[in-house]
């Protein structure tokens, strides 16, 4: 029935954006996250865009030296969400501990200003097909030790899920039409 919903539901969320964007459940030793788009792509090319373009479609505003061109995801276990600097030095955001190309790719850290607390994070990407679209579903559960709580920054952390996962549906969309010939 989910699946069905989803196809049924394809057409008008296609234009309107995010399927689900919310904090799932928040209390001060953790939270969890779910953004959910629906992009009018193959399956695989949004699994290629997500992973090789990141630096493409990713914020520059969420990255240490403000250029999101300097990041990059290793999609392989023990690889790397990480950004360079210019310097020759660079940080890991997060990462890799699960792959299955095109379907999944689960990524481990804290994002962030999480990467300065005490906790830990698994974000999963899953990639599903749904009638001629991609249903694109990132989750983020995060858990540790933050001083006033982890859930008062549920909500933040959970937009800026939601901006670079509707950043990459406009990439792939506007990426598409241009290699169409569309203005």
């Amino acid at each position: 029935m989910k699946y069905l919903t989803r196809v049924l539901l394809a057409p008008i969320l296609i234009v309107t954006g995010p399927v689900l964007a919310e904090v799932t459940d928040a209390e001060p030793g953790g939270f969890t996250t779910v953004n959910e788009v629906v992009i009018a792509a193959d399956r695989i090319d949004v699994w290629k865009a997500s992973i090789d373009d990141v630096g493409q479609w990713w914020n520059s505003d969420h990255t240490v030296a403000g250029d999101a061109r300097r990041m990059s995801i290793s999609a392989v276990p023990q690889g790397c969400f990480c950004e360079r600097f210019e310097s020759g030095g660079g940080v890991v955001h997060m990462s890799v501990t699960m792959v299955n190309p095109g379907v999944i790719i689960r990524l481990t850290g804290g994002l962030g200003p999480l990467g300065l607390m005490g906790v830990e994070g698994n974000m999963t990407w899953e990639f599903e097909d749904a009638g001629g679209v991609t249903v694109v579903r990132f989750t983020y559960a995060v858990g540790g030790y933050r001083a006033g709580g982890l859930d008062a920054v549920a909500g933040p952390v959970d937009a800026v899920v939601g901006e670079a996962l509707n950043r990459l549906k406009v990439h792939v969309e506007s990426r598409d039409s241009d290699s169409a010939g569309v203005e």
